[in-house]
């Protein structure tokens, strides 16, 4: 499949913090591999002057996904923190770059990019039609952003070669991906980008 980006396309980086990254608080495997594709998208994005949206993890620290305060998840991305940060060697445009903060509230967590933010309303101002998803993790986070984006009328496209996953129970990235093209997802690489160049 080949695509060819417009003015109605926007990439969303999901959750490419410290925590998620090896030596973080809930590592993903070699999510940290990824980082140099993902900011090739970032900068094809950005030449084409395309919208980019960084989603992070910001919670209290007592949110009801960490373990002690009804949750199955050790504490990580607190609001404030070191392992809240994106990783060091991602690259974030100085311009058309939006932060998108979630799982904010104690009460209530958010594995959507779009749940309880203001990103479909960020997207709908731009005329955004078609959503761009990659980071981490594939089998969470980047699935039901990319799930939550066609529910609400987007097309997505999921970057293959700028996913990882975490695989808590095995076989539950292949689930995610299947999950998502059932949706209507389509998986696609960086070449598969006609305005890409090496």
């Amino acid at each position: 499949m080949k695509v060819k980006l417009t003015d109605r396309d926007a990439l969303i980086v999901v959750d490419m913090q410290k925590d998620f990254m090896p030596g973080g608080a809930l590592p993903v495997p070699e999510g940290d591999k990824i980082i140099p594709r993902i900011n090739e998208y970032v900068k094809l994005f950005e030449k084409k002057g395309l919208p980019v949206f960084y989603t992070r993890d910001w919670h209290p620290e007592n949110h009801i996904s960490f373990k002690g305060h009804g949750g199955i998840w050790p504490p990580h991305c607190v609001q404030g923190t070191e392992g809240a940060k994106f990783h060091e060697d991602l690259y974030i445009p100085a311009d058309n770059k939006f932060i998108i903060s979630k799982g904010t509230s104690q009460e209530f967590d958010a594995y959507s990019g779009f749940q309880g933010t203001i990103l479909n309303d960020l997207l709908k101002e731009r005329g955004v039609r078609r959503i761009f998803v990659c980071g981490v993790a594939t089998d969470y986070c980047v699935k039901n952003t990319t799930i939550g984006g066609i529910n609400l009328g987007y097309q997505a496209f999921v970057l293959e070669d700028a996913i990882k996953g975490v695989d808590v129970n095995p076989g539950d990235v292949e689930r995610a991906i299947n999950e998502m093209m059932e949706r209507g997802a389509a998986f696609i690489k960086i070449e598969d980008i006609v305005d890409y160049k090496k």
